[in-house]
């Protein structure tokens, strides 16, 4: 076990750096638990909340590390893909692989003998590192890889079918490009204490408590399980015996027959309507962002957005804007003019290519106008996270350019270990300034993962890509994979800084399928081989960034955090495929019908193809200046200038504060609740400001010893059951056991009691 931390002679009493400590005194910041000082900064509260302790003996690399970690790869990879094709969608969270890791690991301990042949097995009591190194590996594997859902397209819809090997090289080249990318970012992702990346806060602060000695560490785990087994029993009510509980709406019970109040503060069931005032007691919705981590900045821009969101959609229906009153509130498909859902396949040729004589006869689509907020609003963030960033965070993000000078090529040339297999991994001394995280500090003892291996992993993913799409015959021209490629690499850094700053993620998915379908006119394959290429990119890299944060934290050495990666991602993608084809070879049928059966659904890919269709061939007739939807694109240029007038007022009006305005979050939540459950936002933000705001400043240190440990075992729970749930009565296993009606399960209606719209 790590020993117990120490108090150096940079701290005062509470614990915290009184002067400017060097690197070596940053790492060893007292963990402390008995004083109220407020933590304010980040590194403050990496320093206080998660252990800055590190224990070099304990070893991660152990059979055990490794059978467990293949194993919960395979399970949770093959998970993930079999629910592509299910009727109901799960999930595999970082959570549930990481009580899972835990609980395997100390059984294995426990109950293999220690002696003999079994030695190898049971090397020494199952630690920290080794649980990270499982956690990591089976989170890069744990989730259906969107180049499976590409190949189930061509196959299902174009009768395309790409052989073993090509399709095994796609799904390669796409899920380990990001990763090399965002690996070759890390010192401007990850390293710094501003790269909080808070989501992950709850799981290393459970890990911390789960590996170290002490009553206070003692009285965390009892906290954690007692409200672990609290909330595993709760979510029985919510989820299933009285789903009421997901959306109370005084409103709706009041008046069930109104369709204004349904679409206002109905919210129970997806696509109801805004959930205004309604009050969620399911935490599976309330923590699709765990308000206990999010910032409380970026909780004051949400909650801006949010209400900006009820008052433009409200606006917009009732302003009847794009003829909004001919369609539903709420929906993200296409339609006729006359409110009947949209027959893609009569605009299509024998080639599956948009035909524009066809289009003319049936007439342009619509979409719901809410749904055209959504897509305005996600433009807007995209394009204020860039303006946001250069303004307010340019010091931070100032490395990914100021390489382009001859004397930063000079110097990467001088630092470049072409004979990398040689390469010692040795950083040296780093440089002291405030931002300097003390976990880093820390991991500074370890060889580096070089540049070299992932820029290595970027260009082979690169080369591979670029003959690969050819082979799968995907209509994208080479050219097309550079500027996706290109585009991803500009969000990497802009979204991801954003991501790790605040928790909360933005979606650059629509954006590309829009600038795929102006270079690829009618070509719909190569618009999902376009996003493949860039939003599944970004994504990876996000993915792979918010694991080497975690491997920062608990002191995993880089080199065995890149293996894992590694290994997961590879293992993840051949079960992917392997399912894939199997699934799509022996249900080809029910995947092509509309209703599927009870087992298995072709709606996700049912849904891509059309959105495929939509953007790759009819992007040019929607969105051009001029069209029907032309402010979707231009939304993008207005984003741009967003944050400047917040920028300004905060530079000559210091008190107003704006300074804590997350521009992009506020555009983002414009469009927050154009789909899904919406009844959980009011209570995400109650629990939120309690948390950030009430605990953090008036009870620093129930916040500082407790507030993760809870939003861990709230997680953890909740996920636990809800698997469970998903087999036992969800349909998982085959068949749907929903329990008997009564008033708090209206089973055939919205559960919140608002009327059911048509």
């Amino acid at each position: 076990m790590a020993q117990a931390p120490t108090k150096d002679v940079f701290t005062g009493s509470s614990g915290l750096p009184t002067g400017k400590p060097s690197p070596e005194s940053i790492s060893h910041i007292s963990w402390s638990e008995g004083n109220d000082i407020v933590l304010k900064s980040e590194c403050e509260l990496v320093s206080h909340v998660i252990s800055t302790d590190d224990d070099p003996s304990q070893n991660p690399w152990t059979i055990r590390s490794f059978l467990m970690g293949i194993g919960l790869s395979a399970f949770s990879s093959a998970l993930a893909e079999i629910y592509y094709f299910k009727p109901q969608t799960l999930t595999v969270s970082l959570m549930f692989l990481a009580i899972i890791s835990y609980i395997v690991g100390t059984a294995m301990h426990t109950f293999i003998p220690q002696r003999g042949v079994f030695n190898w097995l049971n090397p020494h009591p199952f630690n920290k590192k080794e649980n990270a190194f499982v956690i990591i590996m089976a989170s890069a594997a744990a989730n259906a890889a969107l180049a499976t859902e590409v190949l189930a397209v061509q196959r299902l819809y174009y009768d395309v079918n790409p052989n073993a090997a090509a399709s095994i090289l796609l799904l390669f080249s796409s899920q380990l490009l990001g990763y090399g990318i965002g690996g070759l970012m890390r010192s401007i992702l990850v390293y710094p204490s501003k790269m909080l990346y808070p989501s992950i806060l709850p799981l290393v602060s459970m890990l911390d408590a789960f590996f170290r000695d002490g009553t206070a560490t003692q009285r965390k785990i009892q906290v954690f399980w007692t409200v672990f087994s609290i909330i595993f029993v709760w979510e029985l009510f919510p989820e299933w015996i009285f789903p009421l509980l997901t959306g109370f709406s005084i409103f709706c019970l009041a008046a069930p027959n109104s369709p204004a109040v349904s679409r206002l503060f109905g919210g129970s069931n997806g696509n109801e309507g805004l959930g205004f005032l309604s009050i969620c007691f399911d935490w599976l919705y309330i923590s699709a962002l765990n308000p206990f981590t999010v910032p409380l900045k970026a909780l004051i821009s949400v909650m801006l957005g949010y209400i900006l969101c009820i008052a433009v959609f409200i606006a917009v229906f009732y302003g009847n804007v794009w003829k909004a009153r001919n369609f539903p509130f709420l929906s993200q498909v296409l339609f006729y003019e006359n409110g009947t859902l949209y027959d893609q396949s009569l605009i299509m040729d024998t080639n599956y290519q948009v035909d524009p004589q066809l289009v003319a006869e049936q007439g342009l689509p619509y979409y719901a106008s809410t749904w055209v907020i959504y897509l305005i609003a996600t433009n807007l963030a995209l394009a204020a996270t860039v303006t946001h960033l250069l303004i307010w965070n340019r010091n931070d993000l100032r490395a990914a350019w100021t390489w382009f000078s001859p004397a930063s090529f000079q110097h990467m040339w001088n630092k470049i270990h072409w004979r990398f297999w040689k390469y010692d991994g040795h950083r040296g001394e780093v440089d002291d300034n405030d931002d300097l995280d003390p976990h880093y500090a820390q991991m500074l003892k370890y060889a580096d993962a070089p540049n070299s291996w992932y820029g290595l992993a970027a260009v082979l993913s690169l080369i591979v890509a670029l003959v690969i799409i050819y082979k799968c015959d995907s209509t994208l021209p080479w050219w097309g994979v550079v500027i996706a490629v290109l585009l991803a690499t500009v969000f990497i850094l802009f979204v991801v800084a954003l991501y790790a700053m605040t928790g909360i993620p933005l979606s650059i998915q629509t954006f590309v399928q829009m600038v795929a379908g102006y270079l690829h006119r009618g070509k719909p394959m190569a618009n999902m081989y376009f996003v493949l290429y860039s939003y599944n990119t970004m994504n990876q890299a996000q993915l792979l960034l918010r694991d080497l944060k975690i491997a920062q934290y608990v002191k995993l050495p880089p080199r065995t955090a890149f293996a894992a990666q590694v290994i997961g991602t590879i293992l993840g993608a051949t079960m992917n495929f392997v399912l894939m084809n199997s699934i799509v070879s022996n249900r080809h049928d029910i995947l092509l019908s509309i209703q599927g059966s009870n087992v298995w659904s072709g709606q996700q890919v049912q849904q891509y193809n059309s959105q495929a269709i939509a953007w790759g061939g009819l992007s040019s007739e929607l969105f051009s200046i001029g069209s029907r939807y032309h402010w979707v694109p231009l939304s993008y240029i207005v984003g741009l200038f967003v944050p400047i007038p917040f920028w300004l007022v905060h530079r000559y009006w210091p008190k107003l504060r704006t300074d804590l305005i997350y521009t992009p979050l506020v555009c983002g939540f414009i469009g927050t609740l154009a789909a899904g459950i919406n009844a959980s936002v009011l209570s995400f933000l109650i629990v939120g400001f309690t948390s950030q705001w009430w605990l953090r400043t008036r009870h620093p240190r129930w916040f500082r010893k407790y507030n993760y440990i809870v939003a861990a075992a709230l997680d953890g729970g909740t996920q636990v059951m809800t698997f469970i749930l998903s087999f036992a009565v969800f349909g998982a296993a085959g068949h749907i056991h929903l329990f008997p009606s009564w008033w708090g399960a209206n089973q055939a209606g919205n559960y919140d009691r608002c009327m059911l719209l048509q």
